[in-house]
């Protein structure tokens, strides 16, 4: 922990200097919410001062504590406290709040910030995040640490407000942490009773303190929020803990200090204006002008020298951890770096010529998890699960047990010591979602999981965030269209894939056999600043003869031209139909028809359309050349492939309907003799 507060400056002037910056940022800005910083200035002293362990000089060391501010609005209070306590965040930056560019803007962004662990503002997903930082530590602890030699070993701590904690997502994480006993996750509740609307009483009479003991946590208070002392002896209480995360409830005042603000909704989401603010340098007793904060305080805050000392003492650590485990140490330190292992790139051709060569009719669900058996059995870091439907997503293998723990709270471990790496979620997919980015962002893992493409709705903004914090996620998403058959149009996937491929920094794969999904997983483990949803068949496909698997990681490829069905060799395609997944078989099929009728057509199959965006014009041209007709062919909602310049789509553009899956192909046209059908009129136009 950081060194005790020198006495000659008071807590409250340390908390009060918070208060002075979030109200003089957000009256500049015009814009923010000063309320919340005001309000957690208190909890934020007996935090960061007395046992936060971080090191502002580098705010990646790896044993650091991890501190997630889920209420994000209040974005001040942690520019104000990456200020103060030394990090790269000159008072500059803070003047420039919410202005274009700046590295303080309106919500906590990873990566734009330096200390700042994820990126929040979307309302319960912080808390969620920090569920799966706390997982992350306590699989990695199990996995490395060794007798006296404890280098995974560090607190997630966690703000958050009734908002919350009124989001539904709050209950899916909060209930896992609570089953997976995280001791280190510890929750300061700022307990303020005021939301935009006002007093939260008439619509938020939750008992917090008994749902969050009903979830197996430890509850600590009410407190005083604005007592230092003993919000600091809640965290100490909470730090005993060995096999519970804890909730301390804070009873705070939103805007404390403010005169005629303060426990007002109109102290949440506005500027407290220029005569609110002198006001409250009066009640305050701080004299000093906007922006201006004394050198006494400054030195009070300082956390440089504290966070050099405990970052050297953890380098020491693994240092001496390195030599007696030199191995671990290598394992260790890939891991946390996010590189793959040496020699993955031959296993991906190992996979993917293996499955080209049994070239098996399976679903692709079922070419994902033949792939994940290579995939996982190589890289330890994979952490897969599923939102209850395992046996559907097939997202476990044989070298990913079940995640269990033991009634202390311990990873139970098999006979070869090894811990579970298959999470079975329960029927949580947002949370699901949200916990993969806060393991991803924790580092040490690449975590994946399976629900059905159609819940993607739940879990849709996390998968954003995700893609906005360029984390390294893999989703697999099963019964990707009508294909599913008899449970109808609720579980039918029609918007899905095209709203997905919407997501900017979302790579989308709707692989079409075993040697693209095996190809697809490769790419999608190699994004490693970006996530990948695999939207994935619950009816078997067939396998599509190709000549080579070069160019499927380039999201589309030539699978099939015209001498492939006996054109001769100078015959050039008059059209070109593009598929995806299940399609394939269909365009394959209606080529065939096709050359029946003496019409030569190229097959592209497009697993990718994300990926192949991004390839060179000239290979873009290669595989859909210019003056030939295009029709595609795809399951899903029709809107996303006009952009291709294609003549005609065969898609569906309503919800589905229950029955069986090739009833539904012939009632909505998804038939080789349609397809046929419709390459012809688009060449008689």
């Amino acid at each position: 922990m950081t060194a005790a507060t020198p006495s000659s400056v008071s807590v409250q002037t340390m908390a009060n200097a918070i208060r002075a910056l979030a109200m003089d940022a957000v009256q500049q800005a015009n814009s923010g919410h000063p309320g919340a910083p005001m309000g957690m200035a208190d909890m934020a002293v007996a935090l960061w001062t007395r046992h936060l362990r971080h090191n502002p000089a580098n705010p990646a060391w790896f044993n650091r504590d991890r501190f997630v501010l889920s209420n994000g609005h209040g974005s001040m209070l942690i520019y104000a406290l990456l200020h103060l306590s030394g990090y790269k965040l000159p008072i500059g930056e803070l003047k420039n709040f919410r202005q274009l560019h700046s590295k303080t803007p309106g919500h906590p962004e990873v990566g734009v910030t330096p200390g700042v662990e994820t990126t929040t503002g979307p309302l319960g997903q912080g808390i969620a995040n920090a569920v799966g930082m706390a997982l992350a530590e306590k699989l990695l602890a199990a996995e490395f640490n060794r007798d006296g030699h404890a280098i995974v070993d560090h607190h997630t701590y966690v703000f958050l407000g009734d908002g919350c904690l009124m989001e539904g997502i709050s209950h899916e994480a909060c209930a896992l942490a609570g089953a997976w006993k995280l001791n280190k996750l510890i929750v300061l509740y700022d307990d303020n009773g005021i939301s935009i609307d006002g007093q939260v009483a008439p619509w938020f009479i939750d008992d917090t303190p008994a749902r969050f003991k009903a979830y197996g946590w430890n509850v600590v208070g009410p407190v005083d929020g604005h007592d230092v002392d003993a919000v600091d002896a809640a965290i100490a209480q909470a730090r005993q803990s060995t096999d519970k995360p804890t909730l301390i409830v804070c009873k705070t005042s939103i805007g404390k200090g403010s005169p005629n603000r303060a426990n007002t909704a109109k102290a949440h989401g506005e500027p407290l204006g220029v005569e609110e603010i002198q006001l409250t340098r009066e009640a305050l007793g701080w004299p000093h002008a906007p922006f201006v904060i004394p050198k006494d305080v400054y030195a009070a805050w300082d956390a440089k020298a504290a966070g050099k000392a405990a970052e050297k003492a953890w380098n020491d650590r693994f240092a001496a951890y390195k030599k007696a485990f030199p191995d671990l140490a290598r394992e260790f330190t890939r891991r946390m770096k996010g590189e793959l292992p040496k020699g993955f790139d031959q296993l991906v051709v190992d996979t993917a010529v293996a499955a080209h060569i049994k070239a098996e009719t399976v679903a692709s669900r079922k070419a994902s998890q033949l792939a994940l058996e290579a995939y996982t059995a190589a890289l330890p870091e994979l952490l897969g699960g599923s939102a209850d439907l395992t046996g559907s997503n097939l997202t476990n293998t044989k070298s990913t047990p079940s995640l269990r723990f033991d009634a202390a709270g311990a990873v139970v471990k098999n006979e070869q010591g090894q811990g579970g790496r298959h999470i079975n979620y329960g029927v949580r997919e947002f949370g699901m979602a949200a916990i993969m980015n806060g393991v991803a962002l924790h580092g040490g893992f690449i975590p994946y999981g399976g629900t059905f493409l159609t819940f993607s709705d739940y879990s849709r903004n996390a998968i954003r965030m995700a893609a906005l914090m360029k984390q390294r996620v893999v989703h697999v998403f099963t019964h990707d269209s009508i294909g599913l058959g008899e449970d109808g149009p609720t579980h039918q996937a029609i918007e899905h894939a095209a709203s997905l491929r919407l997501i900017p920094n979302l790579d989308v794969w709707r692989p079409a056999d075993t040697a693209e999904t095996a190809i697809a997983w490769a790419v999608a483990l190699k994004n490693d600043s970006k996530p990948t949803a695999l939207l994935l068949s619950r009816q078997n496909l067939s396998y599509a003869p190709k000549k080579d698997l070069s160019d499927i990681n380039k999201g589309a490829y030539v699978l099939s031209e015209p001498q492939d069905v006996g054109f001769k060799a100078d015959k050039k395609a008059k059209a070109v139909i593009i598929a995806t997944g299940s399609e394939v078989q269909l365009a394959l099929k209606a080529q065939q028809l096709l050359a029946e009728q003496k019409v030569p057509v190229r097959v592209v199959s497009m697993p990718s359309s994300t990926t192949f965006d991004r390839q060179s014009t000239e290979y873009q041209l290669e595989v859909l050349p210019q003056g030939v007709p295009r029709v595609a062919v795809e399951m899903g909602a029709t809107d996303g492939w006009w952009k291709y310049g294609c003549a005609a789509v065969v898609g569906i553009d309503t919800y589905g309907e229950s029955a069986p899956a090739a009833v539904l192909f012939q009632h909505f046209g998804f038939t080789p003799e349609n397809v046929a059908a419709t390459v012809q009129a688009v060449l008689e136009r």
